[in-house]
């Protein structure tokens, strides 16, 4: 589904043909963002439908989150063991989606998406329910001590969402990092959903950049309101 990490861009894009009919949804209506592992918040309107979904010079620059309150609009993120997140406000109508790899979750992504859910479209934080998607697990994520040190400032050396073993390895928890942070945001624990399906263990059904060693495809993740 990717233009943008080496594979036939002729490939990916019958990827997304494909589906787009199996789906039922125009592949114009598809939007996607060039992902840059930060956490902008971009809002789409109807004049930016369809942008990124062809090719990837198109695609919203420089942004890892989408929201908008425009119907038939699907938002898409694409992944291969960061994780994807969908935002949905029952009330307003309003949907949203993010990325977030080890470097979107200590920057807040998820939370920044909230905000802007919040700001841009008056929306509660009671009102809006979140599905983080499959990605790499807590069994799975192994991290270096710079990247812990990234997670400590980030949540003020709280180290529950850090698992070491015996021998000293550590692992990090992509899925209840990013829940906590949507809890601090107001979003009430029960409306957050969490898939628990790590990519690296399923490698055969999810792309994953640990599992394949960094050269591999992506997969999709999208949301619109109809």
């Amino acid at each position: 589904m990717g233009f943008h990490v080496g594979d036939s861009l002729e490939i990916a894009l019958k990827n997304r043909e494909r589906l787009a009919v199996a789906i039922g949804i125009p592949l114009d209506n598809f939007t996607t963002a060039r992902q840059v592992h930060d956490s902008n918040v971009a809002v789409i309107t109807e004049e930016l439908k369809g942008r990124g979904s062809f090719n990837f010079d198109t695609a919203i620059s420089a942004t890892d989150a989408m929201v908008t309150d425009t119907p038939n609009i699907c938002l898409m993120v694409l992944q291969a063991d960061c994780v994807p997140l969908l935002f949905f406000d029952l009330k307003k109508k309003v949907i949203g989606v993010a990325h977030a790899g080890w470097r979107g979750t200590v920057l807040l992504v998820a939370q920044n998406t909230v905000k802007v859910l919040k700001e841009k479209f008056n929306c509660s934080a009671d009102d809006i329910l979140v599905g983080i998607g499959p990605s790499i697990g807590p069994c799975c994520y192994e991290v270096g001590p710079e990247v812990v040190i990234q997670i400590d400032k980030a949540f003020h050396y709280k180290r529950e969402y850090i698992h070491q073993t015996p021998d000293g390895k550590r692992y990090f928890n992509l899925w209840e990092a990013n829940k906590m942070q949507l809890v601090q945001a107001g979003i009430p624990e029960k409306n957050i959903e969490i898939a628990r399906i790590c990519t690296y263990c399923n490698h055969t059904v999810f792309f994953s950049y640990r599992y394949q060693q960094r050269k591999t495809g992506r997969f999709g993740a999208g949301i619109m309101l109809k």
